[in-house]
C-alpha cells in the first residue's frame, strides 16, 4: 500500500445563512476582462469575442464604452447583455449589459453599503456605484436562506413582472446566490428545468 498526500475533508457552509435572489435575465452572458495594463477583452459564455467576430453586438458596444468600463478594474466581470433583438427582448428598443455582482457593486442611485467581512482587523470595504453605462441585476431579496421565501419571490416576480424591465410580464426567472457556501441557483417560472435539464 503506498502513502498518499493527506486530504482533510473540506469545510461546509452551514445553509441558514444569508443568501441574495435575483431575476434572472433572459440574454446572453456576457463578461468583460481587465488585465492590470487595462486591455480590455469582451468575452461570451465560453470564447472571447471582438467586434468582427460578435455576439448580440457585446463587443462592439464595450468598445464604445472602453472609457467607462476601465472604472470596473482590473479582473472578470461577469454580466447578461440582453434586451432588444436577444431572446426574451423584454419589450425593449436597446440592449443593456447588467452586471452579476450585487455585492460589489451598487445602483448609480443607490447609497454604497458595507461589504461584510469574517475579518476583524480588515480595512471596510464598501459597494463602488457601476459605470454609467452599466446596470445591476435587480435584488429581490437578500436575507436568510429560506425555500419558502425563495418560492414567495418566485411567486412574485410572475404576479407583478420584471423588475429589470417593469411592464415586462413573462420573466424568467430567479438566481438564489447562497453567500457563505459562494453558490448560486437557477429557478424558472413554468417548467423549471425544460431547457434540457440545465
Amino acid at each position: 500500500m503506498t502513502q498518499d498526500e493527506f486530504k482533510d475533508f473540506p469545510k461546509m457552509a452551514r445553509l441558514s445563512r444569508e443568501c441574495i435572489i435575483t431575476e434572472k435575465l433572459d440574454g446572453t452572458n456576457a463578461q468583460i476582462y481587465i488585465d492590470e495594463n487595462g486591455v480590455i477583452m469582451a468575452g461570451s459564455r465560453n470564447k472571447w469575442i471582438t467586434p468582427d467576430d460578435d455576439n448580440y453586438g457585446f463587443a462592439a458596444w464595450v468598445e464604445a464604452h472602453r472609457d467607462e468600463l476601465a472604472l470596473l478594474g482590473p479582473g472578470r466581470h461577469f454580466g447578461e447583455w440582453w434586451g432588444q433583438g436577444i431572446q426574451r427582448k423584454y419589450g425593449m428598443t436597446e440592449k443593456r449589459f447588467s452586471l452579476f455582482n450585487t455585492i460589489r457593486w451598487c445602483a448609480h442611485d443607490a447609497t454604497p453599503a458595507l461589504i461584510a467581512n469574517q475579518d476583524p482587523r480588515a480595512e471596510p470595504k464598501y459597494q463602488k456605484h457601476i459605470p454609467a453605462c452599466c446596470h445591476l441585476v435587480p435584488v429581490l431579496y437578500r436575507g436568510l436562506f429560506d425555500t419558502i421565501t425563495i418560492e414567495a419571490v418566485l411567486h412574485d416576480l410572475e404576479k407583478h413582472g420584471s423588475s429589470a424591465a417593469p411592464g415586462f410580464m413573462k420573466p424568467e426567472g430567479i438566481i438564489v446566490f447562497h453567500v457563505a457556501g459562494n453558490v448560486g441557483f437557477k429557478k424558472t417560472l413554468g417548467n423549471d428545468g425544460a431547457k434540457g435539464q440545465q
